[in-house]
C-alpha cells in the first residue's frame, strides 16, 4: 500500500527528513512529486520513531519543502528478471538503456539478497579458463571463487576485464556460461569502449551489462552491483548456468558509500570510510559461491583499483581480508610494455590447488606452476645483483636464471589483446622456457613429469624452433 505525506521537515544536500511517518522500513523505495509534477525517486536510509531519512537518486535541487509529496511504496529496489536479461544493458536501477523492448519478468527480486548460507556452499573445485597464462596457469580461478584485480589508476585492467569477459570459459562436458558485467562510476568513453566490445566481438549475447556513469548518484552507484548480483544469483540458481560476475571499479562503490555516509554525518572510520565498510564489502562479495544440489554457480573477479598503488589502502586491505587471493597489476610493468602487467610474485589465488590437476587441468600442472614460480624469483635476484654489482658479479647459473626472467616476462606473462591462449598452450609455453635450464635445476617437479614432457621441448630447443 502507497502511503502519500507532504510532511518533509528540511533538506541538506541529497537528503530529505520527512517526519509523521508510519510503518516505513530501511532501504523501502520512494516516489519524490515536485511542484511542477516532476518525479524523483529515493531510498529510506534510516528510521527513527516517525521520522525517516531519504536520499534522492536524482538530488534535491527544485525540492520545495511545503509544496514536495513523498510516497513511500512499501517495497524495496527489486529487478525484473527473465532470460531475456541475456545481451541486455541496463542502468545503475536496472532500467533497459539499450533501446529493447521492456523485460517481461518471470519474477521481481529484492536486490539485497542474503549472502550464502555457509551450510549450504558447496566448496569451489572447478577450473575456468580465462585465456591469461598468468591467470590460468600461475593463479588459477576456480568455479565459485572471489579473486578480485588490484590495479592502478592507469594501468589497464579496463581491458583485461573486457578480454576475460569475452574469454572465460568452462572446460569438459558443455555447460551453460553467462558473464554478468557491472561497471560503476566509469566515464562515458569507458562504457562505449565495454559496450563496443562486447557488441564487436559477439560476447554480448551471453553478457548482462550494468552501467553506472560518474555522472550518475552516488546512490544508484551502492545498487549496480546488487543489481547485478541479483541478476547472477537468478541465472544461477534458477537457470543452472555458470555465471562469471565482473565488478569494476570497486573503488568507485567505496567513494559513494563514503559519500552517503558523510551525508547521515556518520562518525568515519580509516580514511573516512565508514566503520561497517568490511561488513558492507563482505554482503557484496559473499554472494559468490555454488551451493549443495544446484548446477549453477556464480564466480567474482571485482576490480578495483588502488588509491596511489597502496595495497595497505582500506578498499584493497579489507577486500583481501574476503576473497580468496588476489592479482596484482605492476606499473613497472606497464611502463616497459608488458601486457598484461601482473606482478606474478605479489599475485595469488588460494584455492588455485582446487581446481588444477588430472581430469581439472592437467597432471604436469601443479609441478609446472611450482618450478616457473620459483625460477622466475631466481631470476629477479640475479636481475637485482646484476643492477648492483653488474653482469662480471653473475655466475653461469645466474645468468642462465637471468634469462629466463626476461623470456618469462616477454613470453608467458606477455600476450596479446586478442590471444585466447588454452591451458595446454599455457603449460606447453612453460615447459618450453623451463627447457632452457639445466635439467638438474628442475627441482619442484617430479621425474615421471620431467621424463614424459622435458624431452619433447629439449629437441625444440636444440634444433631452434
Amino acid at each position: 500500500m502507497i502511503k502519500e505525506y507532504n510532511t518533509i521537515r528540511e533538506v541538506a544536500g541529497p537528503l530529505m527528513l520527512v517526519e509523521e511517518v508510519e510503518g516505513a522500513k530501511y532501504e523501502e523505495l520512494v516516489e519524490i512529486e515536485l511542484p511542477n509534477g516532476e518525479i524523483r525517486n529515493g531510498r529510506v536510509l534510516e528510521v527513527d520513531r516517525d521520522r525517516a531519512l531519504i536520499q534522492l537518486f536524482e538530488g534535491v535541487t527544485g525540492v520545495n519543502v511545503f509544496q514536495t509529496k513523498v510516497r513511500f511504496k512499501g517495497k524495496g529496489m527489486e529487478l525484473d528478471v527473465s532470460e531475456d536479461i541475456l545481451g541486455r544493458i541496463f542502468d545503475g536501477q536496472g532500467r533497459p538503456i539499450d533501446k529493447g523492448p521492456k523485460i517481461i519478468p518471470e519474477k521481481r527480486l529484492d536486490i539485497n539478497s542474503a549472502p550464502i548460507n555457509p551450510y549450504a556452499r558447496d566448496y569451489p573445485s572447478e577450473f575456468i579458463q580465462t585465456g591469461f597464462s598468468t591467470i590460468d596457469g600461475l593463479n588459477t580461478l576456480v568455479r565459485g571463487q572471489k579473486l578480485p584485480i588490484f590495479s592502478g589508476s592507469g594501468l589497464p585492467h579496463s581491458k583485461m576485464a573486457a578480454q576475460i569477459a569475452r574469454q572465460a570459459k568452462v572446460l569438459g562436458k558443455e555447460e551453460e556460461f553467462a558473464v554478468v558485467f557491472a561497471a560503476m562510476g566509469i566515464t562515458f568513453e569507458e562504457a562505449q569502449y565495454f559496450i563496443q566490445n562486447f557488441q564487436d566481438t559477439g560476447a554480448i549475447e551471453r553478457t548482462v551489462m550494468f552501467v553506472n556513469l560518474a555522472s550518475d548518484p552516488a546512490i544508484e552507484r551502492i545498487a549496480t552491483p546488487r543489481l547485478a548480483l541479483t541478476a547472477a544469483e537468478y541465472l544461477a540458481f534458477d537457470k543452472d548456468m555458470h555465471v562469471l560476475v565482473i565488478l569494476t571499479d570497486m573503488t568507485n562503490y567505496c567513494e559513494a558509500l563514503r559519500e552517503v555516509s558523510a551525508a547521515r554525518q556518520e562518525v568515519p572510520g580509516r580514511r573516512g570510510y565508514p566503520g561497517y565498510l568490511y561488513t558492507d564489502l563482505s554482503t557484496i562479495y559473499e554472494r559468490a559461491g555454488r551451493i549443495r544440489g544446484k548446477k549453477g554457480s556464480i564466480t567474482q573477479i571485482p576490480i578495483l583499483t588502488m588509491p596511489e598503488d597502496d595495497k595497505t589502502h582500506p578498499i584493497p586491505d579489507l577486500t583481501g581480508y574476503i576473497t580468496e587471493g588476489q592479482i596484482v597489476l605492476s606499473r613497472a610493468m606497464h611502463r616497459r610494455g608488458i601486457y598484461p602487467p601482473v606482478d606474478v610474485l605479489q599475485s595469488l589465488s588460494r584455492l588455485k590447488d582446487k581446481g588444477i590437476g588430472p581430469g581439472k587441468t592437467r597432471e604436469d600442472h601443479a609441478d609446472v606452476f611450482n618450478q616457473l614460480f620459483a625460477a622466475y624469483a631466481r631470476g629477479l635476484e640475479a636481475r637485482e645483483l646484476e643492477v648492483i654489482l653488474g653482469e662480471a658479479a653473475l655466475s653461469d647459473i645466474d645468468r642462465i636464471f637471468y634469462r629466463f626472467a626476461e623470456n618469462f616476462e616477454q613470453r608467458y606473462i606477455a600476450q596479446g589483446e586478442d590471444e585466447d591462449r588454452s591451458i595446454e598452450q599455457t603449460l606447453d609455453l612453460g615447459w618450453e622456457l623451463l627447457s632452457a635450464l639445466p635439467t638438474i635445476e628442475l627441482k619442484r617437479i617430479r621425474p615421471e613429469f620431467i621424463e614424459k614432457y622435458l624431452p619433447r621441448f629439449k629437441k625444440k630447443e636444440e634444433s631452434g624452433d
